[in-house]
């Protein structure tokens, strides 16, 4: 594994702006042989750091955060393919971002940073494949927003990629998402350290970072994980409240569901930086796949290689009805696909927490492409309705 990053020099964002030195961290896993690339996008706070020899800490996508998925003899094999990783402008793990330093002053961009957006994503990690000599790349692969980066590659490079593989993603973000996502964001800009954006010489709007996160978090579970795993229990009477309470709360109990989100959200902000949660999640909202194009259909009419699809039941962020739009678009142009879908009530992050369900298809997809015996597709029924049809065990009903 090789962690580096490049200056790529300037670099005109889709907002028109632009900046004199853009800088990308990213990573490098396996050797390159002139057409095994492939190219992990990450998640919303995710980092280029995809997999070590270590195991990454649950709730911290920092580090390893895909490495029961990518390393020698694992699905995607390091062994056989060249796996880059670009952490993406507008985060905070080593990219040009709202906390980097602006040669210009001196001083962190903070808001002025430019807005980005997924396409400017997909063009940055080209200038990167560019730097490391990769024309084109075997497989585009990667979950959630990453999954959106995806799609967007076989949208504006469709010539240059071979496989894509977008996981629990849609071509668009729902009304409902969009509306925590905003509250999220409120949470931000209402914290009384915000300082519109300039903080960085002062305290951090450390709660309202929190409270964003507790939000997504909430997002990421379904209801019978919830249950499940928290049910109504009170938490250990070592729990600390990470939050000040109403006079009220001191009677009733202090939940072990409310302690999960406020331990996980406190080390969350140790980590992450506030500008950059208002910037990558602002990305992923305006992400239209059809954006410029007639529809889904029309953008991804001129990829013509093959596409697996891969969605969970349990998933209320990016559902399977939303996925199995999308393989229909990917079908209108007689492209290749298969839409799998993982019997799992886990939530969200079920593509990341579940490498026994995402592992297998994954591997046989870039191994054989979809005569994989691990990869089943959805079923039409008679009345054209789509059939989806389970086919792992959750790792969580076991």
């Amino acid at each position: 594994m090789d962690s580096n990053s490049v200056s790529v020099g300037e670099f005109e964002f889709q907002c028109g702006e632009t900046i004199e030195d853009l800088e990308l961290a990213y990573e490098t896993y396996g050797e390159f042989t002139g057409d095994n690339a492939v190219l992990v996008c990450h998640a919303l706070t995710g980092s280029a750091h995809v997999a070590s020899r270590g195991r990454f800490e649950e709730g911290d996508q920092a580090y390893a955060w895909w490495d029961d998925i990518v390393g020698p003899g694992k699905a995607i094999d390091t062994t056989e393919y060249f796996v880059v990783c670009v952490n993406v402008p507008g985060s905070c793990y080593g990219s040009s971002g709202p906390s980097s330093t602006n040669p210009q002053t001196g001083e962190p961009y903070g808001p002025e940073f430019p807005p980005v957006t997924v396409a400017d994503w997909t063009e940055a990690q080209r200038r990167v494949l560019d730097e490391l000599g990769v024309p084109a790349l075997y497989a585009v692969v990667g979950g959630s927003v990453g999954g959106m980066n995806v799609l967007e590659w076989a949208k504006r490079h469709p010539d240059h990629v071979e496989k894509i593989v977008p996981i629990a993603a849609a071509g668009r973000l729902d009304p409902q998402c969009l509306a925590l996502d905003g509250i999220a964001r409120r949470a931000i800009t209402t914290d009384e350290n915000w300082n519109g954006g300039d903080y960085y010489d002062s305290e951090h709007p450390d709660q309202g970072l929190a409270l964003a996160r507790e939000i997504g978090h909430v997002m990421y579970f379904s209801k019978a994980s919830m249950e499940r795993r928290f049910g109504r229990r009170a938490a250990t009477r070592e729990a600390e409240r990470a939050f000040p309470t109403d006079p009220a709360g001191r009677f009733f109990p202090y939940r072990d569901v409310e302690s999960y989100l406020d331990y996980n959200a406190t080390k969350f902000v140790d980590r992450f930086d506030a500008n950059s949660y208002l910037y990558l999640t602002r990305a992923m909202d305006n992400y239209d796949l059809a954006s410029g194009f007639e529809s889904d259909a029309d953008a991804l009419a001129a990829f013509d290689g093959d596409a697996l699809v891969m969605s969970f039941t349990g998933d209320w962020h990016f559902t399977s009805e939303q996925s199995e739009a999308l393989a229909d678009a990917i079908r209108a142009s007689d492209t290749s696909v298969a839409h799998h879908v993982v019997d799992s009530d886990y939530g969200h992050d079920a593509f990341l927490v579940e490498p026994d369900n995402v592992g297998p298809p994954l591997a046989d997809f870039l191994a054989v492409g979809l005569s994989g015996s691990a990869i089943s597709d959805t079923e039409e029924s008679q009345n054209g309705a789509a059939n989806f049809a389970p086919v792992h065990t959750s790792l969580f009903s076991q």
